[in-house]
């Protein structure tokens, strides 16, 4: 294989698609795993590590997405000030009733890497309705 080179892609040659995933009834985890290589582009053959080749989400229903067992009630979101008596935490149940669109964001934000300069989470947009200001971009529908 003399001469055979292997494909990197450029950030000024990535094509950017839009997806709309209906959220409604979907367990939670599932649908943020899903989400998260969408996002990073690992669903693509030209998927780079140290380019941003993903595309971007829009998640409808999030008040309406499924939670399996008892993780209403067992889970917790947790989060520290870095101050004494700084740390807090609530239950799926009260962190959905609060606002099921950070929750969900919080979810998907987990599945992602950590520290990368690449961010992500920009390319990521949910809402608590059926309805959304995205329809110029003409989003394709996923079903998961």
């Amino acid at each position: 294989m003399i001469g055979s080179r292997t494909f990197m892609a450029r950030k000024e040659t990535v094509q950017r698609s839009w997806f709309l995933i209906d959220a409604e009834g979907v367990p939670a985890g599932r649908l943020a795993s899903r989400v998260a290589l969408i996002l990073m582009g690992k669903n693509k053959p030209t998927y780079t590590p140290h380019v941003d080749t993903g595309d971007f989400v829009i998640i409808i229903n999030a008040d309406k997405v499924g939670l399996t067992g008892n993780k209403l009630e067992t889970s917790k979101v947790q989060s520290y000030s870095g101050y004494p008596g700084g740390f807090k935490e609530m239950t799926y149940k009260e962190a959905m009733k609060r606002s099921s669109v950070r929750l969900l964001e919080r979810i998907i934000r987990g599945m992602l890497p950590k520290h990368n300069r690449l961010n992500f989470g920009r390319k990521l947009k949910v809402y608590a309705g059926p309805t959304h200001p995205h329809a110029a971009q003409k989003p394709v529908t996923i079903t998961l």
